[in-house]
């Protein structure tokens, strides 16, 4: 394991031993990240005023952010997620096997659903919810149209894709 690890207020972050975590990751308090995820150059998880629990084989993709609102919600992020370069997550819930695509914002109390798909650069608004088989694109974020089969066949391969790479990354820092 690499990166910047921190307790905050006596709780230091729990990851799981097979993940990779990039040596200027920063992963701060209450934090569980599950077996394979991988979180990625630059990105900052921070549990510091509420919990984050991330699931398995999730990609965190560069410089994403990760937040909580404090003492109200926390940020729920499921198994087989790709989150692209860039996201800012907070408070919000991903179900495990949705896609967020590279800069996309996700809000306060909002929720995308199993096999739902956020738009590069699209902004969820507070208390949200993307549904399952759904594209949500813009600012702020609306359906866009239905997902095709394709698409939603690709995102389980997107996160098996950057658990070999991130197991390959591990392996050559000697992790």
């Amino acid at each position: 394991m690499s990166g910047l690890i921190l307790p905050f207020k006596g709780t230091s972050p729990t990851i799981a031993d097979d993940c990779f975590i990039a040596p200027n990751a920063t992963i701060i308090g209450d934090v569980v990240i599950g077996a394979g995820t991988s979180v990625w150059f630059g990105c900052v998880i921070r549990g510091d005023v509420h919990e984050i629990r991330i699931g398995e084989r999730t990609n965190i993709q560069d410089g994403t952010i990760v937040h909580v609102t404090g003492g109200k919600l926390g940020t729920y992020i499921g198994s087989d997620i790709t989150i692209g370069h860039g996201a800012v997550l907070h408070a919000c819930t991903l179900e495990d096997g949705c896609f967020i695509g590279m800069g996309a914002v996700v809000l306060d109390g909002a929720v995308i659903e199993s096999g739902a798909m956020v738009a590069a650069g699209a902004v969820v608004t507070p208390g949200k919810r993307v549904a399952a088989g759904e594209l949500w694109s813009g600012n702020p974020a609306k359906l866009m149209r239905p997902l095709k089969e394709a698409e939603i066949a690709f995102f389980p391969k997107s996160a098996a894709n950057y658990r070999t790479l991130g197991d390959t990354y591990r392996q050559s820092l000697g992790d």
